[in-house]
Formats: structure tokens, sequence, C-alpha cells
């Protein structure tokens, strides 16, 4: 039947879990704890009409969230140790074996670029005006804090999609027996996680969530996916800067 896909099962001998539950109970409950500090910063009073009115000096926030990113992936590291049954390389989907892989995940990984962008500009269109506060501030200024948000970038395109659309898809598809429910779970985590930028945000990045999520279902890796959202968040950054100034 249709509905199949969406029905729950248990971790079974083929399909076992890629770390202990209670592993994956904590990592939830961290990314609960860092996204209602993110939805504090949004919401505390006293900020005026943006999150952050004057420019800060970001390269110390940039480094934090760098060594934040690989943190995370550490304990997916730990986990996955405490399994013993998936590396971190084979949760990602194995190196690049020939420059003939480089490329398809090239080409993969463009075309999905423009789809992705169209599908956050539609839910936006479809979602109407957001009544966050901007975080423009937040954005790089200067050569210093330009290279320390490409590494920020390209750091946030491997350490999320290994730690998303790796462990905790895989984790729920182990859980659940669905890739359907598996997908949608690991999206709504990875959108309530961007809470610092508002509720329409986490709403349309959870929609985008889910878009990766496919992209990795699909191709049972992560590398394209690894591509785009590295480039995604440099292009929203310093560059997406110079082009509409």
């Amino acid at each position: 039947m249709a509905t199949d896909a969406l029905e729950p099962s248990r971790p079974t001998p083929d399909r076992p879990l890629v770390a202990p539950l209670r592993h994956t109970l904590i990592f939830l409950l961290i990314q609960v704890g860092l996204a209602a500090g993110g939805a504090y910063m949004q919401h505390r009073p006293g900020t005026g009409p943006s999150a952050t009115p004057e420019h800060p000096a970001m390269a110390p926030v940039y480094v934090f969230m760098i060594v934040l990113e690989w943190a995370l992936v550490y304990y997916v590291w730990v986990g996955l140790h405490q399994q013993k049954r998936i590396g971190i390389l084979e949760l990602a989907g194995g190196r690049w074996k020939s420059w003939k892989d480089v490329w398809l995940d090239l080409v993969i990984a463009a075309p999905f670029w423009f789809v992705w962008e169209e599908a956050a500009q539609l839910m936006h269109n479809v979602l109407g005006a957001s009544h966050a506060k901007p975080i423009d501030a937040l954005l790089p200024q200067g050569a210093l804090e330009i290279m320390l948000w490409c590494v920020l970038s390209v750091s946030a395109g491997v350490c999320e999609e290994i730690v998303f659309r790796g462990y905790f898809q895989k984790q729920f598809q182990a859980l659940t027996g669905s890739i359907v429910l598996a997908v949608l779970a690991q999206a709504v985590v990875f959108g309530i996680g961007h809470a610092y930028q508002g509720t329409k945000q986490v709403v349309v990045i959870t929609g985008l969530g889910v878009l990766y999520g496919v992209l990795a279902a699909w191709r049972k890796n992560l590398r394209p996916g690894m591509i785009a959202h590295a480039w995604s968040d440099v292009y929203g950054g310093w560059m997406f800067k110079l082009l509409t100034k």
C-alpha cells in the first residue's frame, strides 16, 4: 500500500541503529538547547528593530561557530564509535574514487542549488512578510570576517550534512523503517535549529531540509548536498552583499 512508507517500525538486524538510542536522545536535547538559545536571541527585549542593531566584531563569533560545527560532528563520531556499525566516511557515502566522481557531484550540486534557491523564494513568497528581527549585522565585513565566513560556510556544509542528512536521517530511518518519515523528521530538527532567524525562516529552512534529505536519499551519499550547502552559505553571506550593493 502507498501508506506503508509512513508506517513506523522498530530497528531490525538488517536495519540497525547507527548510534545508541540514548546518544540520539541526548543529541536531540542538545539541538533543542541550541534552538532555544537562538530563539532567545531573536525575541529578547531591548534589541530594537533588529536582533543585532550594530555590526559587532564577528570574527570571534565565527570561530566559535566553526568549533561548534565540528564539535557536533565529533559527537556524531562518538555515537558511531559506540555502536560500531558504521564510520563517519561510510555515513557520508565514502571518499571520491576518481575525478569523474568529483565532476558528477558538482554536476548534481549545481542544478540542485538553483532548485534550492527557487524553492526558498517560492516559500518566502507564499509565507509573506517576516516579522522577525533581521540579522544582517551578523554578516561579514572586512577581509578577515569574509575569510572566516567562508571557512564557516564550508564547515556548515560538511558538518550539518553529516549531522542531519547523515546521522539523524539514517537513525530516524532505522527507528521508523520509513525513509519518508526520516527525511521529514531530520528536516524539522534542522529547521528548528535556525530559530535565531525567526519563525518564518524556521519553516523555510525546514522545507529546504526536506530537499537536502531527498537528495541524500537519492544519491546515497552526502557529497552533492555538502557542496550545494556550503556554496549557498557563502553566497548568502559576503557574496550576496557584494552582488546587491
